[in-house]
């Protein structure tokens, strides 16, 4: 019974190689091995197999002289070191980082057969088999596929599709033989190639972190594409916000676009960019090279270069942790000389040094955005809430709902006095030392300062996120306003002013918390017959002052000294309203 083996290489290249009966196949790195495997982590002379009837035996090594010669990394079968095991249907076999998998086949009764490698395969197996030519060399790169298998998708994306990872730009790991310190010619080419896509990068490293412009960003990396690939045309494309791999709906817009040189301008002018192409890059995280891809209907009967609708593509993500930025698009249009894989590792890896670059650039501007903001909302909201809005602008919007607040009014006493007896700079002055004390003491209580009213002011306790503790929070916050104005009379009163004094008045209900206003402005702020019951008893409060309603010093849990008031009659209320004065001095 013949049998197949499915093998992938550790560029993720993936072929087939054919047994039968009677014959011995060597696997190892050597050329003149029956199964040639590419990876330099794979002794010259690794394993070889038996097939002997129906049975097909792997034996670790080689016969040199008469003795079996092992190898230097092991053969392994299932995950398990084996010396010599009798494969079985669905075996993997993992030599170095090449990994193989054996499946046998019925057998067929033609006899023909056809040269593959170094051993005759019968023609009744090809339906079965995809015999891959010669192992090719470092001058003849093998087109990359990725580690998932071949995916192919002739129509829209051309012939021949490379796919690589985004996390395998500049090769992977070394491969370098563990059985000789000396390197091989196809060794050393393939290090100085890399070697020149490092210098490349380490250039364009130390030019990008000097720019903060998204444009010039780009036109640094299209100029490094053009001296490292032949491509004729380069595109750059984003979207607005990072999206996760997956998610295609934001649209793409062009940051730039630059052609090799002027003879071929006008012709670029008339190409597009894939849909296709881009929304694959995008949705997969990979970058794509489509060679021979299809041009539109509107190309034909343009200069020759572009009517015989030959095009070599190559796509690169702009992708980071956070998401996919966008994407590099690059075209080869002379029929002639098509890009290779190497070209897509340099333009993948020009992408994602670029897109870096990109994340911080954004990262700067939303910084500054978020600066400016925080700078706004902070002198009227303590941090939290400041943090809650930039954390979710959605919330951000004209609207409210319903929860239960604490609401605290408090007013100087005696100010339209002053201000006839004091010019209006001191009075200004004074206004602003008294609103900056004030306010620093409602945000360390966790409370928003809703707004000043002439030389009062309105706060809330509550809102945006209610706690138990936002009741006594604001009580807390009226008394420590109290004694700080004791001490800033006597700041007041080195620079001339009269002492003043201040009533408060608290109560606690449920409001109607949200933006107030229009599109253009509004106001974060409680509607409701709470904020108008505050506000009656703080007109009640004397000077030094504090007064509570019921509900709020039965929210505070009797954890303060109060002492009741004869119950007042507030406008637009029937019954009277039950009053506390908190003991503070």
């Amino acid at each position: 019974m013949s049998a197949i083996l499915t093998i992938t290489d550790p560029n993720g290249r993936v072929w087939e190689s054919g047994l039968i009966p009677g014959t011995t196949y060597t696997l190892g790195r050597a050329k003149d091995n029956d199964i040639v495997l590419n990876d330099r982590r794979v002794s010259r002379k690794h394993a070889h197999i038996l097939a002997m009837d129906d049975r097909y035996t792997l034996v670790d090594g080689t016969f040199e002289n008469g003795q079996l010669v092992r190898s230097v990394n092991r053969v392994f079968v299932n995950g398990l070191p084996q010396l010599e095991h009798v494969l079985e249907q669905g075996d993997i076999i993992t030599i170095g980082e090449s990994s193989l998998e054996f499946r046998m086949i019925k057998p067929v009764a033609e006899t023909d057969s056809v040269q593959a490698g170094n051993k005759s395969i019968p023609i009744s197996l090809l339906h079965d088999i995809s015999i891959p030519p010669d192992i090719p060399t470092v001058e003849e790169p093998a087109i990359e596929q990725p580690t998932t298998g071949v995916n192919y998708d002739d129509a829209p994306l051309g012939h021949t599709q490379v796919l690589i990872s985004a996390n395998e730009i500049i090769g992977r790991q070394s491969n370098l033989s563990l059985e000789s310190a000396i390197a091989t010619p196809e060794e050393v080419k393939d290090l100085r190639r890399k070697a020149k896509i490092l210098a490349l990068l380490f250039e364009m490293s130390k030019t990008l972190g000097t720019v903060f412009d998204l444009k010039e960003i780009f036109e640094k990396a299209t100029d490094l594409i053009f001296r490292g690939t032949p491509a004729d045309r380069v595109v750059a494309l984003l979207v607005d916000e990072p999206n996760g791999r997956g998610n295609t709906d934001l649209s793409l817009h062009q940051i730039a676009v630059k052609t090799r040189d002027e003879s071929i301008e006008k012709i670029t002018e008339k190409l597009t960019v894939s849909r296709t192409i881009t929304q694959k890059v995008m949705r997969e995280g990979v970058a794509l090279l489509s060679q021979d891809a299809k041009t539109d209907e509107q190309f034909f009967g343009a200069e020759s270069i572009v009517s015989q609708g030959v095009r070599s593509t190559i796509c690169a993500p702009l992708i980071t942790e956070s998401g996919v930025h966008g994407v590099v698009y690059a075209d080869r249009l002379d029929p002639f000389a098509a890009f290779t894989p190497d070209h897509l590792e340099l333009i993948s890896a020009v992408a994602a040094q670029t897109a870096l670059t990109v994340e911080t650039v954004k990262a700067h501007k939303r910084l500054a955005r978020e600066e400016v903001a925080r700078a706004n909302y902070s002198r009227f909201m303590p941090e939290y809430v400041v943090k809650q809005l930039l954390n979710d602008p959605g919330s951000f919007r004209l609207g409210g709902a319903n929860q239960t607040v604490t609401v605290l009014f408090a007013d100087i006493r005696g100010f339209t006095a002053l201000s006839e007896r004091e010019n209006p700079e001191r009075v200004v002055s004074l206004l602003n030392r008294y609103f900056s004390a004030m306010s620093e003491i409602i945000f360390a209580h966790g409370g928003t300062l809703d707004k000043y009213i002439g030389d009062g002011l309105m706060a809330i306790f509550g809102a945006p996120t209610a706690t138990p503790e936002d009741a006594l929070n604001a009580v807390k916050a009226a008394v420590a306003m109290q004694k700080r104005l004791a001490s800033l009379n006597q700041e007041l009163l080195i620079d001339g002013f009269t002492p003043i004094s201040v009533g408060i008045g608290l109560h606690t209900g449920e409001a109607t918390i949200g933006y107030v206003g229009s599109n253009k402005r509004s106001e974060y702020t409680a509607i409701g017959d709470t904020v108008n019951l505050a506000s009656r008893l703080e007109s009640n409060a004397l000077g030094g002052q504090v007064l509570l309603s019921d509900a709020t010093a039965k929210a505070c849990g009797g954890l303060l000294p109060l002492t009741q008031q004869q119950p007042i009659t507030v406008k637009n209320r029937t019954q009277a309203v039950d009053l506390f004065e908190v003991n503070w001095q």
